[in-house]
């Protein structure tokens, strides 16, 4: 069976109905791209999905169910957006991209005409969005490599309706983003997820997959919401102490957070108030162990 085009919509037919419904490929990029002038720039971190394989592998991995609005973030020129249409009831893509935001509901109107009305497009920076025109339950996105924790970390913080997702960014940011204390890679993204999220690797993804290739293999990160530690320390103030823990990693607790805390004798205070060996390094804490110190500091001379 043949690819349709652009310029014509995706006709199913009573024959092809049980079949897996089509989805951008190879061709198909470069035509679009084409067709509105546009060269992927490494400025946006943009590497469009080539392989319908790899979109289907993807939204098996989100574990999407068919009542969920699913929140994606550079959606580009489409390939993931219309493998979430399939799965999803309604899909809210965030497109920093004017060009590229102008072409996603034609698309969208082609390949899936029956999924225009459950489609909603947001023209933004993704770092700046805190409302979105339906409430999302979970979060899938190929991430531009640059901006990929930030981004996360921001959209779990403004919409606490996200429970859980799927993330694709690059491999060495999804081992960060996983990684638990005690790990190499352990550090301020996985503390500061970790407040929001349980995360875990869920694949990696190759770089022929891509438009064009990066020079580095991608990770799926999967996560689910949990509920923050329960402390009487705000979330700023944790991630302060996260902050300046990992500014200085190598160093112990009570030097690393001595200009934190005003003295290393108040940083060595605190640690103790928090059960926290003061020669330890941030690299051991959980996120639990970050929020008792946090919440030390707030009472001072305890």
């Amino acid at each position: 069976m043949t690819e349709p085009t652009p310029s014509a919509p995706v006709e199913r037919s009573a024959a092809t109905a049980g079949a897996p419904a089509q989805l951008l490929g190879a061709s198909d990029i470069r035509r679009l791209a084409e067709e509105i002038g546009v060269r992927p720039t490494k400025t946006l971190g943009q590497n469009f999905v080539i392989d319908g394989n790899t979109i289907r592998r993807i939204v098996a991995a989100a574990e999407i169910s068919a009542d969920e609005t699913v929140l994606e973030v550079g959606p580009g020129l489409g390939s993931l957006t219309l493998g979430l249409l399939d799965a999803a009831t309604s899909v809210v893509a965030v497109e920093i991209d004017p060009v590229l935001a102008a072409k996603l509901p034609d698309t969208v109107a082609r390949w899936r005409p029956g999924a225009v009305e459950n489609f909603h497009l947001v023209l933004a920076d993704a770092m700046k969005v805190t409302e979105l025109p339906v409430q999302p339950t979970a979060l899938v996105a190929n991430l531009p490599y640059n901006v990929a924790v930030p981004v996360v970390l921001h959209l779990l913080q403004h919409f606490p309706s996200l429970r859980h997702g799927l993330v694709m960014v690059q491999d060495e940011v999804a081992d960060r983003l996983a990684a638990g204390p005690g790990s190499k890679t352990y550090g301020v993204p996985s503390v500061k997820a970790a407040w929001y999220s349980g995360m875990r690797k869920a694949g990696v993804i190759g770089m022929n997959v891509f438009w064009p290739a990066p020079k580095i293999h991608s990770g799926l990160v999967a996560f689910t919401r949990r509920d923050p530690p329960a402390t009487s320390a705000t979330r700023e103030e944790v991630f302060a102490v996260i902050d300046a823990a990992f500014a200085q990693r190598r160093k112990t607790l009570r030097a690393a957070l001595a200009g934190w805390a005003g003295s290393a004798a108040e940083a060595e205070r605190c640690l103790r108030a928090a059960g926290v060996d003061p020669t330890a390094r941030g690299e051991v804490l959980d996120i639990t162990a970050f929020a008792r110190i946090a919440e030390a500091h707030a009472r001072p001379g305890t």
